[in-house]
């Protein structure tokens, strides 16, 4: 089963074409790689896909829902109730973390769930707990972000979006703003989620890392999916653009 399909995406920025007729579907259980060099389109189509950026044309579905579909040559989105169920079917980690500065790491784990989700302070901190402990964060509740590490920080970021229940998670470059053994920890944490079969795309850098986890690569440049396949394509590209991406991060 598809959680997302997107299908004929065009983005542009001005007179910059950024997306170019973009199709791409992730099945339940999935995990996707997007690589590709800085300037690619990667993280456009990521803030497509989670709605950040609207999209110029082509169509957005997540399971049974419409997000937006073309209609007479543009993208049409779907109303705001429909978009509210969308959006709760993801949850999304940022480079940076974007954790509130001012919250504890339990209010910022907890926040959503009550105001958003709705659910009760008890039952969002108990399962805020429990997420905490899985990211090995357990003693850290009370903490404010300013006090964490990167790494931390960014799996307190992890724990936020999973408080939501979502289908699936988006990661955009999780890593690149950490040095390599924060970026250990962090990469260990979303190892164990792909072993768990949460449903994930991940933008990344980590050759090493997409090989091990992605069950499906897709290399960008230019906005266009220039190859796309299993893991082994970051060892075996077909696509001479792919080969010489790939042989210039080996240099």
């Amino acid at each position: 089963m598809n959680i997302l399909s997107m299908q004929n995406i065009r983005k542009s920025f001005g007179e910059t074409e950024v997306l170019k007729d973009i199709s791409l579907s992730v099945s339940e259980g999935q995990v996707t790689a997007v690589i590709g060099p800085s300037g690619s389109g990667k993280s456009t189509l990521l803030r497509c896909a989670t709605l950040l950026e609207t999209i110029d044309g082509g169509s957005i579905r997540y399971l049974d829902m419409e997000a937006a579909r073309e209609e007479d040559g543009r993208a049409k989105y779907a109303s705001p109730a429909v978009l509210k169920q969308v959006r709760a079917c993801f949850g999304l980690v940022f480079q940076n973390f974007n954790l509130f500065p001012h919250f504890s790491v339990l209010r910022n784990v907890t926040d959503a769930p009550i105001h958003v989700a709705g659910r009760s302070r008890a039952e969002a901190e108990e399962e805020a707990r429990v997420l905490l402990r899985r990211m090995g964060l357990e003693e850290k509740a009370g903490a404010y972000p300013g006090q964490l590490s990167g790494g931390q920080q960014q799996r307190v970021a992890i724990a936020r979006a999973l408080a939501m229940n979502p289908k699936m998670l988006f990661f955009d470059e999780p890593t690149s703003a950490l040095d390599p053994e924060l970026t250990a920890e962090v990469l260990k944490v979303i190892r164990a989620l792909a072993e768990e079969k949460m449903t994930m795309v991940i933008v990344t850098h980590e050759m090493n890392f997409a090989r091990l986890v992605a069950d499906h690569v897709i290399f960008m440049d230019g906005g266009v999916i220039v190859e796309q396949g299993g893991p082994e394509i970051i060892d075996n590209p077909t696509q001479e653009r792919t080969r010489a991406f790939l042989n210039k991060l080996e240099k």
